[in-house]
């Protein structure tokens, strides 16, 4: 059992009620979105305000990155490591031990998107550039966004996850297999989700399930059915292909090595800090609609940008080449083609301009889900929205194989409603 990163765990869900339809109300309060959500827009977090109300609530337990640089951040996540203390000692939760969940998430759209909640051995995981690791970041990690998300962790005595984590199972013999013996497993949850985000369901697997689901990987693991896949011979395995919540995974190891650092001496080899909660989940899904995340550039002279972005980018209006922007300003938009391109995506040439003119002369970027969202709030904050293409799902793997991770927030999987809600809970301290 347990032959690749990915484990079951001791999981916390809130306490059953007898009262089904009330369980699935309190349910309906209880998850919320991903934190880095919604980050330009706080009316769907004052929203959510309302609707959890006094309730008990993931809300309550993560740090929604719109407050990120609020004034009274110390504050907030004080706040928050009191709040699972009093959940923990209100005894709220009912815990299931060495499981894995399936779930399957009704979206936005109406598509069924299956996953397995366990743990991911962050032993087995490096986000740094080049990384040969199973577990391995799909896009580059901004090493200075950890520090903040750390504040959240240190002294915290659980851990919630957004992490949703990609395997390329063509096949489809570790998730899908789950389906057809669900009407077997004990039902842990089934509720409607706030705003738009849908319905979900989790099933609690089996011992002999469990068994199958890591012979499975074990399989896609093996060295010779992996080269085989990719065509690529004597190259270390990629199994476990990071989708979403990058930089929580990023956190979770970097607070796990601070650790092993402030104790040499000590055996952390079985401390929960060293695993972190996430959702496996296929890549050939029907539901995973790799969209690209577009950018939204303010407090900046617009001017002066777009003068300096298309001399260095070669911007023209012309059609002799692979990328291009859409750039959205004053309530127009125009689709210009890179020419001097910096990198082997679009995404790639703008990040690199867009990162060089940010340091050089201040301003802001947001990265924003969904084109028209870009264009109301490119006019909204008077600045510049950048609509970029989509990518190809399929080319996930071969590219962070050959060429490793990929330019920060490239792709997103679908709409922000559709992101992964928290539910699950785990202790992270002994």
């Amino acid at each position: 059992m347990n032959t690749t990163a990915f484990h079951n765990a001791d999981i916390l869900l809130p306490q059953r009620d007898d009262n089904t339809e009330r369980y699935a109300s309190n349910l309906k309060r209880w998850a919320v979105i991903a934190c880095d959500q919604y980050t330009s827009e706080p009316e769907y977090w004052n929203e959510t305000e309302i609707i959890v109300g006094d309730a008990p609530s993931t809300l309550r337990l993560i740090l929604p990155e719109i407050e990120l640089e609020s004034d009274n951040v110390d504050e907030m996540i004080d706040d928050i490591h009191k709040t699972m203390s009093e959940y923990l000692e209100w005894k709220i939760f009912d815990e299931y031990k060495d499981a894995m969940i399936y779930v399957e998430r009704i979206q936005g759209n109406g598509i069924l998107r299956q996953g397995i909640v366990g743990k991911i051995d962050l032993e087995e995981y490096d986000y740094s550039k080049g990384s040969t690791s199973q577990v391995r970041a799909t896009e580059a990690t901004v090493v200075e966004r950890i520090p903040p998300r750390i504040k959240v962790r240190q002294g915290a005595p659980l851990e919630l996850p957004h992490i949703m984590i990609l395997i390329d199972d063509p096949d489809r013999t570790v998730i899908e297999p789950l389906a057809g013996g669900k009407d077997s497993m004990e039902k842990l949850y089934d509720t409607e989700l706030m705003q738009g985000g849908g319905s979900i369901k989790g099933y609690l697997v089996g011992g002999d399930e469990q068994q199958r689901i890591d012979d499975a990987l074990t399989v896609l693991a093996d060295p010779e059915v992996f080269a085989n896949k990719y065509g690529m011979p004597d190259t270390p395995v990629l199994l476990y292909a990071m989708g979403d919540g990058n930089h929580s995974l990023a956190t979770a190891k970097e607070f796990y090595e601070q650790l092993k650092k402030s104790d040499p001496e000590k055996d952390f080899s079985d401390h929960p800090a060293r695993y972190a909660l996430a959702e496996i989940v296929n890549l050939h899904s029907d539901a995973l609609k790799f969209e690209a995340i577009h950018r939204l550039v303010f407090d900046v002279d617009c001017d002066k940008l777009m003068s300096e972005i298309t001399e260095a980018l070669g911007l023209s209006e012309n059609q002799e080449s692979d990328q291009y922007v859409i750039c959205c300003r004053e309530n127009t938009e125009k689709k210009f083609w890179i020419h001097n391109k910096t990198s082997n995506l679009s995404v790639g040439s703008l990040q690199n301009f867009l990162d060089r003119f940010i340091k050089e002369n201040g301003g802001k970027i947001d990265y924003i889900h969904g084109t028209e969202t870009v264009r109301q709030l490119a006019d909204k904050h008077s600045g510049i929205g950048f609509i970029l293409p989509d990518m190809d799902k399929s080319q996930l793997f071969p590219t962070v194989i050959k060429d490793g991770a990929l330019p920060r927030k490239t792709f997103s999987m679908g709409h922000a409603e559709d992101k992964r809600f928290y539910m699950e809970a785990r202790k992270i301290t002994k």
